[in-house]
């Protein structure tokens, strides 16, 4: 029977429970730091007032809100308090950065665009917040860098704009959108003429295809049944007003010309637009789903990405 009471272990003199086990196995007794105990009181205590204050536990569809609160002033002037949550904290932080940034767009609104980039103040805050606001709204199709995608999006980096590019004309493309549209000729004109115009095209960008050909192209391309210069001009250059493309530039949007391997590939692709026409060059209308100096910002930013006129 093991001796319950504490004792001294005699060799090393550390206090034991006075258990004992088969003559000479004892159990130490050695309690937790003082430091350890209160330690985890205070945790005990950090978490009980972390329930009350916080929402913290589900109680039936719900959850216990917390006493803890976001105080803010919104969009209209007005106060607003918030239980604490993340969500009201966002809010609450986007309102404090919103409140920083309003000078800045109140100067942006009434200065000329032309002189914002004298100011340096005024030209970082372009640069950061309208990088920001790209991210956000434009580089889903344009590309983080505003370099576009071939066949699909316009690199806005360099100085080919279907509708301009001056403050006003890119301040228009993103409050009214811009909707292009080609149709397909393969459905009104045969297969060989269709590749006469393709040939005759691609010459116009230098590249290399049938010469017969593309002289045929030429007549058909300013001719009624082609009908091609009502759209890009008997000089081919394209019509900012209704946002067809400048054939002669060797920029290419639709046609992915700088992916073909050889001339003739290159002319396969300009044929194979030519056929199919275009539908998809949709810029959507973001007037009424940004704010007027979200607008003038972009078109700012945008203008100076280095293709503004």
């Amino acid at each position: 029977m093991a001796d319950t009471s504490q004792s001294q272990a005699s060799s090393t003199g550390v206090q034991t429970t006075g258990h004992v086990w088969d003559g000479d196995l004892q159990e130490y007794n050695n309690p937790l730091p003082n430091w350890w105990i209160w330690g985890l009181y205070a945790t005990i205590a950090w978490a009980l007032a972390y329930w009350v204050w916080f929402p913290s536990w589900p109680v039936g569809k719900g959850f216990l809100p917390g006493v803890g609160s976001v105080t803010y002033v919104n969009a209209q002037g007005q106060e607003e308090s918030w239980h604490w949550n993340t969500r009201s904290k966002l809010l609450k932080e986007m309102q404090e950065g919103l409140q920083a940034q309003k000078p800045y767009y109140d100067k942006l609104m009434t200065s000329a665009p032309e002189k914002i980039a004298k100011d340096p103040e005024l030209n970082s805050f372009v640069i950061s917040a309208g990088k920001t606001a790209f991210a956000d709204n434009c580089a889903g199709c344009h590309q983080t860098g505003g370099a576009g995608k071939v066949g699909f999006f316009p690199n806005l980096t360099d100085d080919d704009w279907l509708y301009g590019g001056s403050f006003d004309k890119i301040q228009e493309s993103i409050t009214k959108g811009r909707r292009g549209y080609m149709p397909p000729f393969g459905e009104a004109l045969p297969a060989e003429q269709i590749d006469a115009l393709a040939n005759y095209v691609a010459s116009l960008s230098g590249i290399k295809g049938d010469a017969a050909k593309a002289a045929t192209g030429k007549e058909l391309f300013n001719s009624h049944s082609g009908a091609c210069f009502y759209c890009h001009g008997d000089q081919a250059k394209g019509r900012k007003d209704i946002g067809s493309a400048n054939l002669t530039d060797k920029v290419w949007l639709w046609a992915d010309v700088p992916a073909a391997g050889d001339d003739a590939a290159k002319v396969a692709a300009i044929r194979k637009v030519i056929a199919s026409g275009l539908n998809k060059g949709v810029m959507p209308v973001w007037e009424g789903r940004l704010k007027p100096e979200q607008i003038r910002l972009l078109t700012i930013y945008v203008h100076e990405l280095g293709g503004g006129k």
